[in-house]
């Protein structure tokens, strides 16, 4: 089983972006792909290694994403875990 998926979230531990989540769109052998939907758009995506990130194992479906849903999955996310 692949242990970085598509639609799955993920925090950043490292970086001036430390703490922030964003969805993983793509995964490589050393990097991850990300969007946060505001900032990173699909048309502009974060590259981070793996090692500067922590899954959050909650998955999604990236079916027909847009940036909007995006950032409607990370404020829903972002309200449950305070």
């Amino acid at each position: 089983m692949e242990k970085y998926k598509a639609g799955m979230l993920a925090r950043s531990m490292a970086g001036h972006d430390r703490g922030k989540v964003y969805v993983i769109i793509d995964a490589d052998d050393a990097y991850i792909y990300l969007a946060d939907g505001r900032i990173r758009t699909l048309d502009k995506l974060k590259k981070k290694k793996k090692k500067h990130v922590q899954l959050i194992l909650r998955e999604y479906d990236m079916t027909d994403t847009t940036d909007v849903k995006i950032k409607r999955l990370l404020k829903i996310f972002n309200k449950e875990e305070k």
